[in-house]
């Protein structure tokens, strides 16, 4: 990691593009990994989902607020991370966060000493 900065350090230099593809961690850590996108019905919960995921509240605008809807489209990036830990069990070795979340980040499961890696 760069000081003041959560992506990891990269050497442009040594960077061989020939090998680079969407899963290689030099080009996801400088992107979402993931994309969320959601259509149902009215107060079905897509919102809700996607604030979990994300941890981006998509509700902007006042109208939205007052009548707990959302009426304009909106936007969240998010980063998943996987414990490179064995002992961590599934589901709970999986984490989503925001786009703004360091590359590497310790585990918060209790008693894991585990490291989240982008995934």
């Amino acid at each position: 990691m760069h000081d003041g900065c959560k992506l990891a350090s990269q050497n442009v230099d040594a960077l061989d593009v020939s090998i680079l593809t969407p899963l290689t961690p030099d080009v996801i850590s400088r992107q979402a990994t993931i994309n969320i996108g959601t259509i149902g019905h009215v107060a079905h919960g897509k919102t809700t989902v996607v604030r979990a995921i994300s941890t981006v509240h998509t509700i902007r605008h006042k109208n939205e607020l007052i009548r707990n809807i959302t009426i304009k489209l909106g936007y969240a990036n998010a980063k998943i991370y996987k414990c490179n830990n064995d002992a961590c069990p599934r589901p709970a070795c999986y984490r989503s966060f925001g786009s703004a979340t360091e590359d590497t980040i310790p585990c918060p499961r209790p008693g894991c000493e585990g490291k989240l890696l982008l995934q």
